[in-house]
């Protein structure tokens, strides 16, 4: 008992940490008020690699092992430790998704950077088709709220795009 009070307390820190990190996710993002749709695809991936490395360390032998005990002494904390597993799981798949889906974009990000208001346009139907694309199937960016982030980043690129030409021509 002695043994699994102190894998108890071990889990528990785990726990602790591992809520503060899907509460920090979930926080609303302060981001400058003209940055382009290439930041959301770095926070995604950014997201992503967290997540990845956080499930890397839960399903290490030792994270097992310790559970393994736990669940031999079953132990009250493990209902805890099942629910923020599933919850980091859905996290990281969410971050994988919607890389995958933003990398879609990507193929529009340097045209919409470097090209001439006129060339940019050019682009404009491919890239809302796409846009369009990820809204209808993608299960988890498919959210007003994503949109509404991503549309605005495409706008803030378009029109910084449109600066930079006025100025130098």
């Amino acid at each position: 008992t002695e043994v699994t009070e102190k894998l108890e307390e071990a889990v528990m820190i785990w726990i602790k940490q591992i809520r503060q990190v899907l509460v920090q996710s979930e926080q609303m993002r302060r981001e400058a008020d003209d940055i382009g749709p290439s930041a959301e695809l770095e926070h995604w991936k950014t997201r992503m690699s967290s997540f990845n490395s956080l499930l890397d360390e839960i399903k290490s032998s030792r994270v097992k092992k310790i559970i393994s005990i736990l669940q031999v002494a079953r132990s009250k904390t493990l209902k805890q430790w099942k629910e923020l597993d599933g919850n980091i799981t859905i996290a990281a798949n969410e971050a994988k998704d919607n890389v995958r889906y933003l990398y879609t974009l990507d193929k529009f990000f340097g045209p919409l950077a470097k090209a001439s208001p006129v060339t940019m346009m050019e682009h404009v139907p491919s890239l809302m088709n796409t846009v369009c694309m990820i809204y209808c199937t993608s299960p988890y960016y498919n959210t007003s709220e994503c949109m509404t982030s991503l549309l605005l980043k495409i706008t803030n690129q378009m029109i910084n795009t449109c600066k930079t030409y006025l100025c130098e021509g």
